[in-house]
């Protein structure tokens, strides 16, 4: 992430939390892309390019009767999905209380190296964990990464889950848009328990009342909802191409870190409303006591164990290209040697994504 820029203007780069649409937001800014973070829940509510300057991460959630939040990119965290009975009436909310807590800005955006780095927390006191998020935006490209620490409050061990939630919107999102990802092996969430896997299906195909369902594309019916699929690289990815507007999103990740990608399709009035991007440490979307009585799925967790006081840390990329009207989507991603290679379907080198963003997950030269 090497880039030639003068003193001046790097501290044009910088900002401190600041109030966009009413609300308390960390802005950070390089050379090519803005990224938005709402303190108020912790979402990446907007990450964009400056020419075209759409965002992707275009949703949010009204709930009952309270005011519109903007999630974009949110974290599940201590849990996906619902509370049991008894948790629900202890205040626990769906998704766990980080997408509703309040962060706090640890470090305000500082350019340093090439890249724009920011630092928040945030506190979950019925979970009793703690969450430390840092922030690196590249000068040059759109790319940032984010590294999160989670740490146990708690005097004894428990079990979590920790699920990243992208989440796509309109105008980004049409009926053209297209998604693509490494995933392998799934079932959808629908499939009665206690063996919701069976039958298993293989990316990027679902099974709907027994028809074929492509997950690449959402029109008119999101029917199967969410269908969650295990990894077998080392690292997993997902993309999402809008070639009407004329722009690319991804993420990739350790899949020792985030073993599953879930999928999750919402259509409203017959057109495309939201679709999440998720990966996480589990892809079964139940209560604790459903997941512990499960075990595995496929041969993978479906949740972790953190130790009294002990703390674990997770990294993920994501990044913004631009392409042309007729991209097909994403055959393949590598990424090696701090380069990132996106590989169109059905086209040769010369429709190659590149971009040199150096190392990313802990160990690398």
């Amino acid at each position: 992430m090497r880039i030639l820029v003068t003193l001046v203007s790097l501290a044009t780069f910088c900002q401190a939390d600041t109030i966009i649409n009413g609300r308390r937001s960390l802005v950070l800014e390089g050379q090519t892309a803005q990224v938005i973070v709402d303190l108020a829940g912790g979402s990446i509510a907007d990450f964009h390019l400056r020419t075209p300057p759409v965002n992707p991460l275009q949703w949010g959630n009204k709930g009952e009767g309270a005011e519109p939040r903007p999630m974009g990119h949110f974290l599940c965290l201590d849990r996906w999905g619902a509370p049991s009975d008894a948790e629900q009436k202890n205040g626990m909310p769906f998704h766990g209380e980080a997408s509703r807590a309040d962060w706090q800005v640890l470090q305000t955006p500082l350019a340093k190296d090439g890249k724009v780095e920011a630092a928040m927390t945030a506190t979950l006191p019925l979970a009793g964990l703690k969450v430390h998020r840092r922030i690196e935006l590249s000068v040059r490209d759109a790319v940032f990464v984010v590294r999160e620490e989670v740490s146990n409050l708690n005097k004894l061990g428990r079990i979590f889950n920790m699920v990243q939630h992208p989440t796509l919107g309109p105008p980004f999102l049409d009926e053209h848009t297209v998604v693509d990802a490494n995933a392998r092996r799934g079932f959808m969430q629908n499939s009665p328990l206690p063996n919701p896997e069976e039958p298993a299906v293989v990316w990027p195909e679902a099974r709907q009342d027994g028809q074929p369902v492509n997950l690449r594309f959402l029109t008119r019916d999101h029917d199967p909802n969410v269908v969650s699929y295990t990894i077998d690289e080392e690292y997993g990815w997902t993309t999402a191409s809008s070639p009407r507007q004329g722009l690319l999103i991804g993420y990739f990740w350790k899949t020792s870190e985030y073993p599953w990608f879930n999928a999750w399709r919402h259509v409203e009035g017959g057109k495309p409303a939201a679709r999440g991007l998720e990966f996480g440490t589990t892809g079964l979307h139940q209560p604790f006591p459903i997941l512990v009585a499960k075990g595995r799925i496929f041969g993978r967790p479906i949740y972790e164990y953190l130790d009294a006081a002990q703390t674990v840390s997770k990294r993920y990329a994501c990044f913004l290209f631009k392409i042309p009207n007729d991209y097909k989507g994403v055959a393949r991603l590598t990424y090696a040697g701090g380069k990132l290679t996106l590989q169109e379907r059905d086209a040769g080198p010369g429709r190659a994504l590149t971009m040199e963003i150096g190392p990313v997950f802990k160990g690398e030269d």
